[in-house]
């Protein structure tokens, strides 16, 4: 299925956006933020209702498969940031099928993921801080969206301006399977405007 818009009532992102801010407030330029979930909603004719977020565990720094896999292909193709435990988002492979099995028996299905990008250019250690960060893909980013598939794949940008957080969002197809280093397609997102007391 090909569609372009992602269709999306805020609230739908609430408890991600919690977790996001929680994971910001508590990083140090040595622990980076890390927030990632699950998009679950449904297909219609021409675009993707997000509906809710699903959470799952984080094997990135426990499984050896995952280890591996980050030792032996993230780290020299993306750079030795990735060698912090930290850095990128591994979900239990079990913990994705419940959520999937749900969402199922709800009418729902796995739309994609999203994940968090922190102001890391301002916040993060000096000596990572000149790849500017925001809602766009990372080389990284694109990596993982191909290799996931899901047609959906969002970023929330959060940084701290004027003393106090202010978020974006993007939302991206993934790359062509015949072009590993194509950039993705941006999607349009359509927030949920509400319609009492309008007009």
């Amino acid at each position: 299925m090909s569609a372009n818009v992602v269709l999306m009532d805020p609230a739908a992102l609430a408890d991600f956006l919690a977790d996001a801010v929680r994971e910001y407030k508590a990083c140090t330029p040595e622990l980076p933020p890390r927030s990632w979930a699950v998009l679950l909603g449904r297909f219609t004719d021409d675009a993707m209702q997000v509906e809710r977020v699903g959470f799952a565990t984080n094997i990135r720094e426990t499984d050896d498969s995952v280890l591996q896999e980050f030792n032996a292909t993230i780290i020299p193709r993306f750079g030795a940031c990735y060698a912090n435990g930290r850095r990128g988002y591994w979900c239990e492979p079990r913990e994705l099928l419940r959520i999937t099995t749900e969402a199922e028996a709800q009418g729902l299905e796995v739309l994609g993921s999203i994940h968090l990008h922190p102001d890391w250019h301002r916040i993060g250690p000096p000596h990572e801080r000149g790849l500017r960060v925001s809602q766009e893909p990372t080389p990284m980013d694109r990596h993982l969206f191909q290799g996931s598939g899901w047609p959906l794949n969002m970023i929330l940008y959060l940084e701290r301006r004027e003393g106090g957080l202010y978020h974006s969002l993007g939302a991206w197809a993934p790359p062509s399977d015949t072009e590993p280093d194509a950039a993705c397609r941006a999607l349009t997102i359509r927030l949920r405007t509400p319609e009492a007391g309008l007009g």
